[in-house]
């Protein structure tokens, strides 16, 4: 797209802002998004059967978040210190692991939804369906998803600056036709935003109405009121983490390409952008907490295991003080009793001589 001559001559806002901001949100979600998400992994992949609850999914969810947990610390540094002396190769493919943990978590959500809700309301469809075709779809994912995202590193990578140490928010946008842009924008919010989110809203809206069914047995009622729950648990991490962003981004892309003339909506929509970007971030905080409050499964596996990971480490621990104990005052009865008998070998000592003496002028009976 052409640039409008007033929209070149805008200035980007302070970066002060920018590196404050997302170091400022990496930091905090760094820690508990390595411990939750590396805890829930342990727990979905140890302690709770494949075929349940869409936990396959769940996995693969933890798995995304990891990787862009992972590389935070990277991301850290640059917005701290304002400068990559890591190349070019790891500064892009920081950049590409942030988008792609994104669309991933978005399709893993809808297929969590999806699952839930057809194992539900329509059990007889889903009779055959079993672990192995999780695996299947997940791996499908993972394909679609990893060759969506890489045409990101093409539009925006370090060549496109004039500073060779700029990564990240500072990276250079490609200029585009008016038709390759439109094209992406409609490919990149139809398939990774408006039809996740239209599935989600309307699984949640059918296993709400499902609840209203009175004439379902109580068990099943129970179930479906859990899957709604994890349902919509689904649908507000979706709406908190992902919604800003993709609203955002037809904007963003149109003021990159220079249609907006005017510097103030250039500003705020940069802004926005920042703002949404950290909001993405959160989903590797906030999908742990969909496990453990969501799924009763996963919260009853996690405090079994780690109670009685503690529980036996404690009774080893109060073993060893109650056998050290016992050892000390065996030790110490010891030294008593041999103290006493001291004492004793001492007392008796002076008369042991003259006892032998008398003995030996006693005069021998005669035979």
């Amino acid at each position: 797209m052409p640039a409008d001559n007033s929209s070149e001559n805008c200035s980007d806002p302070s970066m002060g802002f920018q590196a404050s901001l997302y170091a400022a949100t990496y930091v905090i979600i760094f820690i508990p998004g390595l411990v939750g998400n590396s805890l829930a992994l342990w727990v979905l992949c140890c302690f709770i059967k494949r075929e349940s609850k869409a936990v396959v999914f769940m996995m693969n969810l933890a798995v995304a978040d990891l990787a862009h947990v992972l590389s935070l610390p990277l991301r850290m540094y640059y917005y701290i210190n304002h400068t990559w002396p890591f190349g070019s190769f790891l500064c892009q493919s920081c950049f590409y692991l942030k988008y792609f943990n994104m669309y991933a978590s978005i399709c893993f959500l809808t297929c969590i939804s999806i699952q839930r809700y057809l194992f539900l309301l329509h059990p007889f469809r889903t009779k055959s369906w079993n672990y192995r075709h999780d695996v299947a779809v997940s791996a499908i994912v993972w394909i679609m998803v990893g060759a969506a995202c890489l045409p990101l590193p093409i539009l925006r990578s370090p060549s496109l600056t004039n500073n060779a140490n700029a990564c990240f928010a500072d990276l250079g946008v490609k200029q585009l036709t008016r038709g390759a842009s439109v094209t992406l924008m409609v490919v990149a919010e139809l398939s990774g935003f408006l039809i996740p989110l239209a599935i989600i809203l309307y699984c949640t809206w059918k296993m709400r109405q499902s609840l209203r069914d009175s004439h379902a047995p109580l068990q099943q009622a129970d179930e479906r009121r859990k899957a709604w729950r994890l349902i919509l648990g689904c649908a507000a991490v979706f709406f908190i983490c992902f919604t800003p962003y993709h609203v955002n981004l037809p904007i963003f892309m149109m003021v990159k390409q220079g249609v907006f003339g005017s510097c103030l909506v250039h500003h705020h929509v940069l802004n926005i952008h920042t703002v949404s970007l950290c909001l993405a971030s959160l989903n590797c905080c906030l999908d742990p907490i969909l496990y453990y409050f969501m799924t009763s499964e996963f919260r009853q596996r996690l405090f079994r295991h780690n109670g009685a990971a503690f529980l036996q480490r404690f009774v080893h621990l109060d073993n060893s003080r109650a056998a050290a104990s016992t050892a000390k005052e065996d030790e110490e009865e010891e030294e008593d009793g041999k103290r006493s008998e001291n004492v004793l070998m001492a007392y008796f000592r002076p008369f042991r001589p003259q006892r032998l003496e008398n003995e030996s002028t006693v005069p021998p009976l005669s035979p």
